[in-house]
């Protein structure tokens, strides 16, 4: 019987010391993460043992938690995308401007063109018809001249 009751401590301080590794592993190598795991652990033992199941409460705690997180991550990304558009429209509304006054500049120069041009072919013909007027009228005096000289009226 002396032998069974030194091997009782020596179990139970080996379940101690394995239970101990246990929560010193899973905490990282940090003590006091691994004391807030065991005392999380007993805690959750002691109202399972009472019959107050609070990990439901917990679950349901934590869960409203992580919500209003992703619910507030949501939130930001949602701004940023605003925001980004804002900025994309505000740029394609720039560009659309600058564009539009690209155009109608090129349609002020090219109906400038098209006017001047214009004058200018208006001022060849109507050189072109005085020309022509006075070669007619030197023309027609001449003939006149030739025709008066026939009956003896003219030079």
């Amino acid at each position: 019987m002396a032998a069974r009751s030194r091997i009782l401590p020596l179990a139970l301080g080996a379940v101690a010391i394995g239970g101990g590794g246990y929560y010193f592993y899973t905490a990282g190598g940090d003590p006091k993460v691994a004391k807030k795991e065991v005392s999380h652990d007993a805690t959750t033992a002691a109202n399972r043992l009472k019959g107050n199941d609070y990990s439901t409460k917990e679950g349901q705690k934590q869960g409203e938690e992580w919500a209003q997180k992703a619910g507030s991550k949501i939130d930001s990304t949602v701004g940023d995308a605003r925001r980004q558009i804002h900025e994309a429209d505000a740029a394609i509304t720039q560009k659309a401007r600058e564009a539009e006054n690209k155009v109608s500049n090129l349609a002020h120069s090219t109906i400038a063109q098209a006017q001047e041009s214009a004058k200018e072919t208006r001022k060849d013909a109507n050189a072109a018809i005085q020309d022509f007027d006075k070669t007619v009228e030197r023309k027609a005096a001449e003939a006149k001249s030739g025709i008066s000289s026939w009956f003896g009226f003219g030079k």
